[in-house]
């Protein structure tokens, strides 16, 4: 008996709790805020560190292709990310790198071969929204083709440091550049 006023209490507690409980939290949750509505404070930069658009170092030529470094430093040890933009009719030369990065393709499209001689014709489309594997110590090159609208934009992860290394139309690490 005792069990059973036990289990008919806690079923009333627990009716009760729900009712008082239950139509505030489905007026929270329908009064969630919009976009119409004000928005909140900045996050604490100690929390969420952010870098406005108008922030990025670029480094490169306007008009052929730039870099953006967005946090790191893929000249030294550790993550590193970097946006990379190729416009139209611009192309690396054949090379590896000597440690692995991850790539996405946020806009344009990005064209790139694995030979080992440069000819354009030979590049291959990676549209907005693919993820590439750059695999370390594999010959690519890559830019954007003449003809495209806009710049390929690519942002690119690894781990510092990272060497890129031009190779010869054998695939063979070239001499690297006297000095200036």
């Amino acid at each position: 008996m005792r069990a059973i006023t036990r289990t008919i209490v806690s079923a009333a507690v627990v009716a009760i709790i729900g009712a008082a409980v239950g139509p505030g939290v489905a007026h929270a949750q329908s009064a969630r805020p919009t976009v119409n509505d004000p928005i909140g404070p900045p996050p604490d930069p100690t929390h969420i560190p952010t870098v406005l658009p108008k922030d990025i170092k670029w480094t490169g030529q306007e008009g052929r292709q730039q870099m953006g470094l967005l946090f790191g430093d893929p000249n030294k040890p550790g993550l590193y990310g970097v946006v990379y933009k190729w416009y139209p009719g611009n192309f690396s030369q054949p090379h590896f790198h000597d440690q692995e990065r991850y790539a996405y393709v946020i806009s344009g499209t990005w064209w790139v071969s694995t030979t080992n001689i440069y000819d354009e014709k030979t590049t291959y489309p990676v549209r907005a929204g693919t993820v590439a594997i750059d695999t370390a110590n594999t010959v690519h090159w890559d830019g954007a083709r003449v003809g495209e609208k806009e710049p390929a934009v690519i942002v690119l992860v690894g781990m510092g440091p990272v060497k890129t290394v031009q190779v010869d139309e054998n695939g063979k690490p070239k001499a690297p550049a006297a000095p200036r």
